[in-house]
């Protein structure tokens, strides 16, 4: 019989906030390409984590989004000002929750809860007192403590030591699938949410359970 859950484990980027909120703000830089430069750089974020992480040149997610937006810009053939930076920085800060994560969260008062992300404290810290979420959660982890991206182990680690709990008492939420099967592979109690209806990958590590948004967590974690 499988381990009681006690620690309900958020991705962040996609999961929690919308990072596509950002896409006003990318039409404003941009006139007409607004949703392609967010799409692109979103794309270029997730490279670039994936990148340092095999190449061993760790440096943190603000930084690291900074460059993004840089060959986002470049790639797409725009000019990309200082203030046009400044500006598409700072809607990281700002990103929109989904509108369910509220009362999601609110409804697992039950577990402890907490964020493990790939994004650097200031950037999480920021973009959590923003949607004023701050008593909703236990802990904000962030990949900044053991200098790696998700899906490194070491990374999942973080959360087992946050809690002092075995993986297998941990349920991990995502809407990543890449991120969801790296945290099945680790050991935990995997829930992917499937916003879009996408296909899963073929990357070995399957989810626990699959769900199409995070109002329906708290039922699939009761029958997990």
């Amino acid at each position: 019989m499988p381990h009681p859950i006690s620690a309900v484990v958020f991705d962040a980027y996609g999961t929690l906030f919308d990072v596509h909120s950002v896409t006003a703000e990318c039409e404003s830089c941009f006139p007409g390409a607004g949703s392609q430069f967010s799409q692109l750089w979103r794309v270029k974020q997730l490279q670039y984590t994936w990148l340092r992480s095999l190449m061993g040149r760790y440096c943190d997610f603000e930084a690291l989004t900074r460059d993004a937006a840089k060959a986002t810009a470049a790639a797409l053939g725009f000019l990309l000002t200082e203030r046009s930076l400044g500006r598409l920085m700072a809607a990281y800060d700002t990103l929109t929750p989904f509108p369910e994560v509220r009362q999601a969260l609110a409804g697992l008062r039950g577990f402890r809860r907490a964020i493990l992300s790939n994004g650097s404290p200031r950037m999480l810290g920021a973009v959590v007192r923003h949607a004023q979420m701050e008593e909703l959660l236990d802990r904000v982890i962030s990949v900044d403590e053991v200098r790696i991206f998700k899906p490194h182990p070491s990374v999942y680690s973080l959360a087992c030591d946050a809690f002092d709990v075995p993986a297998s008492q941990i349920a991990f939420v995502s809407s990543n699938f890449w991120d969801a099967s790296g945290a099945t592979s680790y050991g935990f109690r995997t829930f992917w949410i499937n916003r879009t209806q996408s296909q899963p990958e073929e990357l070995g590590y399957a989810p626990a359970c699959i769900v199409g948004n995070l109002g329906e967590l708290a039922s699939a974690l009761a029958a997990a």
